[in-house]
């Protein structure tokens, strides 16, 4: 939302890592929704490229991820979560702090339970 503090369009938040900057001609999609896919072209870019899986990482377990594996598998994609390439922080709740590896925990129990395959980095690099 305009005036946040992280992931304003424009902000220093939401700027592109070097590191992983896209590839000349590599789509970008910018969203601005937990969900990865509302109000995005992704499902639209993955379906015409004929893609039925989709791998999740990044930050935070317990909204963006969450989101985005929810809705992928909602939408018919198989989910790949790679658990040790996600993070999240403590959250509170009524006056109670849950620690942030409980928070973590909680979400990829919740996903490998029901909502595709949650792996290592490692494993999925041995694919």
């Amino acid at each position: 939302m305009p005036g946040g503090p992280v992931f304003v369009s424009g902000s220093e938040g939401a700027e592109i890592n070097k590191v992983i900057a896209p590839a000349e001609g590599e789509p970008v999609i910018t969203k601005t929704y937990p969900n990865s896919f509302r109000g995005t072209d992704l499902k639209d870019l993955l379906d015409e490229k004929g893609i039925e899986e989709v791998v999740v990482v990044g930050a935070m377990s317990h909204m963006c991820i969450d989101a985005t594996v929810r809705a992928a598998n909602d939408l018919g994609y198989r989910t790949v979560t790679i658990h040790d390439a996600c993070a999240t922080r403590d959250v509170e709740f009524n006056g109670t702090t849950v620690p942030a590896a409980h928070v973590h925990a909680a979400m990829m129990a919740a996903f490998d339970f029901a909502y595709g395959e949650v792996i290592t980095t490692d494993d999925f690099v041995k694919r």
